[in-house]
């Protein structure tokens, strides 16, 4: 096991600068253009380097530096493990894992999730888990995947009908509530408690940090898309 963790820790810091560029690019707030080039130098951001800093002019850039990196290693590490416990669609897995690493950057940055990345991910995962499905002679499973994605994209939907969260929250739960349902319904319903749980947890850090303070607590809106990917994430290796 120890080469296939020291492997996949290579590849999330092998993806960490094509991974910062897209969290660079689509980190920024509703109605502005995506950032195609540092608004600084205009030198393009398809690769930054660690300290998220441009090449050329060295304006920050993105996320905070050093903190792609231990998570796109963290994921990588992840996706491995789940995929030594077959069956596991291993291609839609990764999928939502690059995709998954640069949504959740982006939401806790400017609470957004573009279409721009939640569509690619749920037509990536539509398209990967009916494979893996006839690949396995299982098209239950493929049905399954179906059905899970359809009462987690409905849930999320009337969170955003009731004001709870954003838009880009129902595509983001479609296509998790498809993966996760791979492995069943208890997993999908794991994923969705366990994204509630840390959420909660998260929330009342902030909280006791804020009155610690002496600062008030109305305005601490959490980002949900880290929090469903983690809930996600923690579904799938806990099952």
């Amino acid at each position: 096991m120890v080469p296939v963790v020291v492997a996949a820790v290579l590849v999330g810091l092998l993806a960490a600068p094509v991974l910062r560029g897209r969290i660079a690019r689509f980190a920024v707030p509703e109605g502005e253009p995506w950032c195609d080039g540092c608004p600084a130098c205009g030198r393009g951001v398809r690769l930054l380097p660690p300290s998220g800093r441009c090449p050329g002019c060295r304006q920050r850039l993105g996320a905070a530096p050093w903190t792609v990196e231990p998570v796109a290693a963290a994921v990588a590490v992840a996706v491995a493990y789940a995929a030594d416990r077959p069956p596991v669609p291993v291609l839609a897995l990764g999928w939502a894992a690059a995709f998954g690493v640069v949504l959740g950057f982006v939401d806790a940055r400017v609470r957004r999730l573009p279409y721009r990345l939640t569509v690619p991910l749920l037509g990536g995962v539509a398209v990967l888990l009916p494979a893996a499905a006839l690949a396995e002679g299982d098209p239950g499973a493929a049905v399954r995947c179906l059905l899970a994605a359809l009462a987690v994209g409905a849930l999320l939907e009337l969170a955003v009908w009731l004001g709870a969260l954003g838009p880009g929250d129902s595509p983001l739960g479609l296509a998790l509530g498809g993966l996760l349902g791979w492995y069943g319904w208890s997993v999908a319903l794991g994923g969705l408690f366990a994204a509630m749980v840390l959420a909660g947890l998260w929330a009342t850090l902030r909280a006791v940090a804020a009155l610690a303070r002496r600062r008030s607590v109305r305005g601490l809106h959490l980002p949900a898309g880290p929090f469903l990917l983690l809930g996600a994430l923690t579904a799938v290796l806990a099952r």
